[in-house]
């Protein structure tokens, strides 16, 4: 590959790829998609290392790196609003005060997660993602909320309608910049 452009000094080589080939490197993706075994894919696409080195590469590279990103985009997207006391009662369990966990991290469901009282219990990983400023997110932050209650009917109403979750005041401050009316959120069940 005499003449080939350098990206870098660690010797990778840029070669421009035809539209023929940037398109068997599509329909790899799309036909056979990540899955675990990423060269038994690439094979049963017709695309092996002797046959074309650069499109072999090119795959392996793109498929890996879609593994690797894949649990970054597992969860649902939405917003949170806050809430503070007084919760009780709620909802889901009424005055039982042993619904709220000791770190007074849990919340109330909107209408996009309520599921009609399915949503009593249930754990969920929640992530700030934005918000009104720049500096809302506490970067890296997750938190683990319970759901005890009900947004529509809880007795201490949220700092923004409509909110897919209201977190504890607790909860909300975990990932955000407490002050905050509301923040967009990315949640997975526990």
């Amino acid at each position: 590959m005499e003449g080939a452009q350098s990206c870098d000094n660690a010797h990778v080589k840029r070669v421009p790829s035809s539209p023929e080939e940037d398109g068997t490197l599509k329909n790899c993706l799309e036909t056979f998609g990540t899955g675990q075994n990423q060269m038994f894919s690439l094979r049963k696409a017709g695309i092996s290392k002797g046959s074309s080195p650069q499109l072999f590469y090119r795959c392996l590279i793109l498929l890996l790196l879609l593994v690797n990103l894949a649990p970054l985009s597992n969860g649902d997207v939405g917003t949170a609003a806050q809430y503070e006391a007084p919760f009780s009662p709620t909802a889901c369990y009424g005055t039982n005060e042993a619904q709220f966990p000791s770190s007074e991290e849990f919340g109330s469901a909107g209408e996009a997660i309520w599921d009609n009282g399915e949503a009593c219990g249930r754990l969920y990983e929640v992530q700030c993602i934005s918000g009104p400023d720049p500096t809302t997110c506490i970067p890296g932050q997750i938190v683990q909320v319970r759901i005890v209650d009900h947004a529509l009917t809880s007795v201490s109403r949220p700092s923004w309608d409509d909110a897919t979750m209201v977190l504890s005041t607790t909860a909300f401050g975990k990932i955000s910049n407490a002050s905050a009316t509301f923040i967009n959120i990315q949640y997975i069940p526990a």
